[in-house]
């Protein structure tokens, strides 16, 4: 599997992620790195514990992580969950929802990314 190619199958936008970073050698090295990101592991670990502002702090930095590499399906959803749980909101009808479609699109991801590097290292 290509960069390209692994764009495409996470919902990234490859070309806009290039045009940003001006490499595909440091483009490959975020994409990397994403896998040892911490947020997601913590936003789970908050909204299960009911804590709202960690969540929030937590959605808001996949939200950014992802704006910088183009990862525009699982931006679209952490940006709403963002929005959701900003400022200490209570919960709201439709939240789960929101929470089940950002665990989907960072699966998503993470598959798609483990996959580029499998055989990038192949």
């Amino acid at each position: 599997m290509t960069l390209k190619e692994c764009y495409d199958a996470l919902g990234g936008d490859y070309d806009e992620a290039m045009g940003r970073l001006r490499s595909e050698r440091l483009v490959q090295k975020f994409v990397l790195k994403f896998l040892d990101d911490g947020s997601y592991g913590l936003l789970c670990a908050s909204l299960e514990a009911g804590n709202r502002g960690e969540a929030f702090r937590a959605a808001h930095t996949i939200k950014g992580v992802c704006a910088n590499l183009a990862f525009n399906t699982l931006l679209a959803s952490s940006e709403e969950l963002t929005e959701a749980l900003r400022d200490g909101k209570p919960a709201q009808p439709g939240e789960e929802g929101l929470v089940a479609q950002v665990k989907e699109d960072y699966q998503r991801t993470i598959q798609a990314i483990q996959a580029f590097q499998t055989g990038a290292a192949g």
